[in-house]
């Protein structure tokens, strides 16, 4: 079954392992992430000087930022990325292609460059710069284009990381030799060069291999949520008893009467706006706890290859031994129909459900059941994606065979709060954006009482395939 990077290139899972890279899925992303304070916390010199390159590229950008306004063609070639989509991580379910750092992003990262951090790389507070420092207040811009950004300024050290392992354990007939575009940055001509590779080659694509210890899980260490969240005791690190006090007042000034907590928030994030010394007493913070970002993330990396190399790889094991699920049945409904009844029954007749629980508990996001159905779905000629969030948030896969055959896959946990709202409207609302006439719900549920909360929503909405409820 070729779904993991080990399986496609014929190389043994523990190679890969050795190596420290993280043994990636070719079906579709994982949600792992590099996260930039583990090249600055690192103790592997060639990790610190990655990140000092960031920085110096930083630099950079923010020198021509105080020259003034950059023009549109300026701004593409300095601040726009396409998403690195050959390492297969990120947060698409379906498939590896993201949607990059676009005009937003620019305009953004050079904004903060040119009014909000002009000390970016003086300051004097923290011990390094950080690049997430100029993400932390503006909306729309979060971790995964931190992330991304990232990948693109280190891709040169990913590429030839790749290829050092390629040309040593990958065969030639699965290698090819590829020129990447936007690989190191020439500071006398100012703008970024290529290079050429022997990488690993499948999907007519090259693909990328990242060390595990670059990667975390949820969030990046200096984050957003945190910096607002833990708003309250940034003050109390400041030195100096008058900033304090002026501080508190501005914000008590900012902050409405019975505030919900929203607007506390958002009163924290004039706050800081008005006061961006406190944006750096709150990365000091995180620079001082920064082994508890490597303990932490690598607890989620190992997590992670349990659960979706392992644990994933063990369903789909299981599942291809009832050679029925991998037959495609009639047109995409039929075919996502006789896959769901197959899953249902290696699920609750062959012990499948031990395997949709991690660490003694079930699976608590929809998102690692949506990745549990996509690395499964890997052996079919019909085309598997997430749907476009088109504004009323995604539908979970769209299974296609050209325009006029469309079948849209809805899974919820019985968990889901939402489940009721779900259930009444979003599918019928996406037949009709994504031109689909066709569209299955599938609801799993862990318990008793969950079984009896999905039957009291299904009986008061009649749903047409009520016989597709089955006891996990």
């Amino acid at each position: 079954m070729n779904i993991y990077f080990s399986d496609v290139f014929e190389v043994p899972p523990a190679l890969v392992e050795d190596y420290g890279a993280f043994n990636i899925s070719l079906v579709c992303d994982l949600p792992l992430f590099i996260d930039p304070f583990l090249l600055f916390n690192s103790k592997t010199p060639e990790y610190r000087k990655l990140h000092d390159d960031i920085i110096a590229y930083l630099k950079f950008l923010r020198d021509r930022a105080t020259e003034g306004p950059l023009s549109d063609g300026l701004l593409n070639a300095w601040y726009r990325f396409a998403e690195v989509k050959q390492n297969y991580l990120g947060f698409c379910a379906g498939g590896n292609t993201g949607s990059g750092l676009g005009r937003q992003f620019a305009a953004s990262l050079h904004g903060n460059l040119q009014k909000l951090f002009g000390n970016f790389g003086q300051e004097t507070i923290t011990k390094g710069s950080h690049l997430e420092k100029l993400c932390l207040i503006k909306d729309r811009v979060g971790k995964d284009n931190i992330s991304d950004f990232t990948t693109n300024l280190i891709k040169g050290f990913l590429l030839e990381y790749t290829q050092t392992f390629a040309v040593e354990h990958v065969a030639a007939a699965l290698r090819k030799r590829v020129a990447v575009q936007k690989v190191r940055f020439d500071y006398d001509m100012q703008v970024w060069l290529p290079a050429t590779f022997d990488l690993p080659f499948w999907a007519d694509d090259y693909v990328l291999l990242t060390p595990k210890d670059l990667l975390t899980k949820d969030d990046i260490w200096i984050n957003k949520h945190d910096l607002l969240d833990d708003f309250h005791s940034i003050p109390e690190s400041t030195p100096h008893d008058q900033l304090r006090a002026q501080i508190d007042r501005y914000f008590r000034a900012v902050l409405p009467r019975r505030p919900k907590q929203e607007e506390v928030k958002e009163a924290a994030r004039k706050t800081l706006l008005e006061f961006p010394q406190l944006i750096d007493y709150y990365i000091k913070h995180k620079e001082d706890t920064g082994d508890r970002a490597v303990s932490i993330s690598s607890q989620k990396v190992f997590e992670s290859r349990q659960l979706y190399v392992e644990q994933f790889r063990a369903f789909a094991e299981l599942l291809a031994a009832q050679s029925e699920f991998y037959k495609v049945f009639g047109n995409t409904q039929d075919e996502a129909r006789a896959r769901i009844e197959f899953l249902k029954d290696v699920i609750e007749n062959k012990d499948g459900y031990k395997l949709l629980y991690f660490k003694g508990e079930p699976l608590k996001t929809e998102k690692d059941i949506h990745i549990m159905f996509r690395l499964t779905w890997f052996a079919t000629t019909s085309d598997v994606n997430r749907e476009v969030n088109n504004g009323r948030g995604p539908v979970d896969f769209k299974i296609s065979r050209g325009n006029r055959d469309k079948t849209l896959v809805e899974f919820k946990l019985a968990s889901n709060p939402a489940l009721k709202r779900n259930l009444e409207s979003q599918v019928e609302i996406y037949e009709k954006a994504s031109d689909a006439k066709k569209s299955l719900k599938v609801i799993i549920y862990f318990s008793a009482t969950e079984l009896a909360k999905t039957q009291r929503i299904l009986k008061g909405l009649k749903p047409d395939q009520p016989h597709l409820l089955r006891q996990l």
